[in-house]
Order: structure tokens, then sequence, then C-alpha cells
């Protein structure tokens, strides 16, 4: 059935990777089993996200290895997922929508919570943006029916996709990009190349002091920082991988994740070079 399924998301351009399963009684598939604190939620494969494929082929071997796994599919592709963990984020949600519920693919969770599907608005993961409601966006994952959550509830489908999926609402789009920058009298950077140097040794203590909850989204707000000065030209961009990567395993990131994340971040900022002049000079 998993096989079946996970062939399925692949046939629409879904990147899938199997996941983890949690037992009847709630332990991993993990060698950490009643330890794991991420029972059923974390990926088989050693370099995680990155490997998520649509390949078919490679999804029979993985399915063939791994029958019951669950199934992860790649956010940021074909579609971002809002995920509601409870009651009052649901609720939350319906209030910044004043009262609207998009009319796209809905899921319910093993655990009671709601995923509604949205198209990728090119933005990273967020955590909190409201009380129990997080954003799955670019560099992330979520688990799909027919997985199975570390409480014996199942992933099942409210609403299935359909031809199109919803826009974001504007509301929730809003939130997700955070406050506009407060406008600021511009000032050039006497000393560029000293200037990136902090910037690095900023962002860097920034993302291996991050908490639970707020890691990756603080990594991947650090990569785009720093990425507009390896766009510039005044950072090394293996060095930034490589401080970011040892600052966010500090912090308790996986491999896979950090890669993933770095990676888009990285892109994103590259695409915006830091200018040492006016916002609108020409």
């Amino acid at each position: 059935m998993s096989l079946t399924t996970a062939l399925a998301y692949a046939r629409h351009g879904i990147p899938v990777l199997p996941v983890h399963t949690p037992d009847r009684g709630g332990a991993c598939s993990c060698d950490k089993g009643a330890r794991c604190d991420r029972s059923g939620k974390h990926p088989r494969l050693r370099h995680g996200l990155s490997e998520a494929s649509t390949d078919p082929h490679q999804i029979r071997l993985w399915w063939g290895f791994w029958p019951h796994a669950n199934v992860g599919l790649r956010t940021g592709v074909i579609m971002d997922v809002a995920d509601v963990d409870s009651a009052e984020g649901w609720h939350g949600l319906r209030r910044l929508l004043g009262g609207y519920v998009p009319a796209g693919p809905q899921v319910r969770t093993g655990s009671g919570g709601r995923h509604l599907w949205f198209r990728p608005t090119g933005y990273g993961n967020r955590v909190r943006l409201l009380p129990g409601l997080d954003w799955r966006g670019s560099g992330g994952y979520v688990l799909a029916p027919p997985s199975r959550h570390a409480s014996g509830g199942d992933y099942r489908w409210i609403r299935r996709p359909a031809v199109a999926l919803p826009a974001g609402p504007a509301a929730l789009v809003e939130l997700i990009a955070g406050p506009p920058a407060a406008p600021v009298s511009w000032r050039p950077v006497a000393h560029p190349d000293r200037y990136a140097e902090a910037a690095l040794d900023a962002e860097v203590s920034r993302v291996a002091d991050a908490v639970t909850g707020t890691r990756n989204d603080t990594l991947n707000r650090a990569a785009f920082a720093l990425g507009r000065l390896v766009g510039a030209g005044l950072l090394d961009e293996s060095q930034v991988r490589w401080e970011l990567t040892a600052a966010a395993r500090r912090a308790g990131l996986g491999r896979a994740e950090i890669r993933a994340t770095i990676r888009s971040g990285l892109t994103a900022g590259r695409r915006q070079p830091f200018e040492n002049r006016p916002p609108h000079a020409a």
C-alpha cells in the first residue's frame, strides 16, 4: 500500500523519501527505539531529505527494503504545507483568514492535526507562525497518507488533491514572509571585508545558539544573509558552508536537513547580492 501510494505521489512530481515507522507501542524503527523523540518522523536515508526522489526505480528499491516505511514528501517543490498540530492552531488559522478555509487538499494527521496544501511560496520552513501552526516550505517535508503516527493514528485524506493547488491566502503569506524591514537612513559600509567577516561570526553564533523549534528557520535566514555577501564576492562560499554546517551540528540539526537548508538559503541570497550603495542607486 505504501509503495503504491509513494509511486503515485512521485508521478505527480512530488519527491518522495522513506521515513522510519513506529510500532504498535509507539517505538521508532530506528536504533533508538522507544527512546527516539521523533518516532516515525525522521528519514531512513543516510542523507535524508536531499535524497528525496521521483524516480520510480529508486522508490521501488527503497520500499522493497523497507516495505512498511512511512511516506515522506518534500515540500517547496509541488506544494507547501500549513501544519496545524492543535485545536489552538486551527482556530488561530481560521481567525487569521476571517473564517475562510481554502478549498484545497487537506490531510488529517496521525495525531489529529491537519495539513493544508498550497502552491509553493518560495519561502522556507517557519515555526510557530501562530501557536500550533507551522509552515513547511523549501527545505522541508511532511508525512503523507497512509503513514502512521506514534500515537497509533494514521494519516488520512480529508480532501484529496485536485488538478491545481490553491495559492496561499494573502494574510497567511504575509505572516510567512514576516514584517518588512523598518526604513533606516542608508550609510555606506566603510570596510566591506571587515563587515562581511563580522556578519559571518554573528550569523554562525546565532545558528549555534538556536533552540529547538527555531533552528531550521535560523539557519535558513543566516544562509540567506551570508549568501548575499557571497554573491557580492565578500565571502568564500565554501567557508560559509563549512562554518554554518559546524554551527548547525552544534545546535543539534541533522546532516541532511543542514545541507538542504544551507543550499536553499545561499541560493536565494546569491540572487540578491549585497550592494554597498543606496537601495535605489542606478
